[in-house]
Parts: structure tokens; sequence; C-alpha cells
């Protein structure tokens, strides 16, 4: 008599149907999580390279415009494929307005945290993720407003 493990296909089956779903569902959200991930590395990288010529905020303010420009490039690109309204440019203004937005709260978590731990000061590295992780929510929201427009059908 042969004995079963207890595994079912059938739960597999499922598992892998939610996954996809799930994964269907925030696809853009996922994306949008990775766009910053990346760009997190841009903005230290940019801050850590102008740090010693603009000081720690305006080296912080370069390196923000330049991150913001990756993940303007990036979700056009890939996470909100897809046709568009209007011309790049606008898109590429409205996004960066909307992204100050997003980035006066990242700046303010940043120079917060520069100011009230230690830790931040020796490794700004450190200000630059609370900051991220802070405007996260907002610019997710603004980003699919701005760039899932889609042109108007003519009449």
């Amino acid at each position: 008599m042969r004995q079963t493990s207890g595994y079912d296909g059938r739960r597999f089956v499922w598992a892998v149907l939610v996954g996809a779903t799930l994964l269907q569902r925030f696809r853009s959200l996922i994306l949008f999580c990775v766009s910053g991930g990346l760009a997190l590395f841009v903005d230290i990288g940019v801050l850590a390279a102008s740090r010693p010529w603009l000081g720690y905020y305006g080296g912080r303010a370069l390196s923000f415009w330049v991150a913001a420009s990756f993940t303007w490039l990036f979700n056009r690109s890939i996470t909100f494929r897809g046709p568009k309204q209007g011309s790049i440019g606008k898109e590429y203004l409205s996004y960066l307005s909307s992204m100050l937005v997003g980035g006066a709260v990242n700046y303010g978590a940043y120079v917060a945290s520069l100011q009230m731990v230690d830790a931040v000061r020796n490794q700004p590295a450190w200000g630059v993720a609370i900051g991220s992780l802070a405007g996260l929510v907002f610019n997710y929201l603004s980003a699919r407003r701005i760039m899932t427009q889609t042109p108007a059908k003519p009449e």
C-alpha cells in the first residue's frame, strides 16, 4: 500500500494563482519600490560625491533632484508604461513638482534625523533612507496619477 506525504497539488496551484494575482495587483507598487530602492543608491552616491563641495544640505538637495529624475525615467519607462497624455517635458515638470511635496517630507525627515540622531550625523546615508521611506506613499500616489493619464479619445 502506497503512503501519501500529505502533499496536495491543488494547494500548490492555489498558492501560485494567489501569488500571481497579488503580484499583478501590486505590480506598479512593487516596481515603484524597486525604482525607489535603486534611486536610494543614486541619492547616496550623489550625496557622497557632492558633500565635500556642497555640504550636507546642498549635497542632499542635489542628490534628491538627481534621484527624482532617475525615478521619473524608470517609472515612465517601466512602472507606468503605456500611452501618455501631453508633452514629455510637461510630464517631467509635473512629476518633479509633485515629487517636491514628497521631497519636502523626505528632506524634512532627513534634516530631523540628522539633527536628532548622532548615528545619522556619522552616517548620513541613514538619514537619506529615513527620508526616502517618509516620502514613499505620497510620491507613489502622485506618480500613479500623473503617469497613468491616458490620451483623450477623439470625438
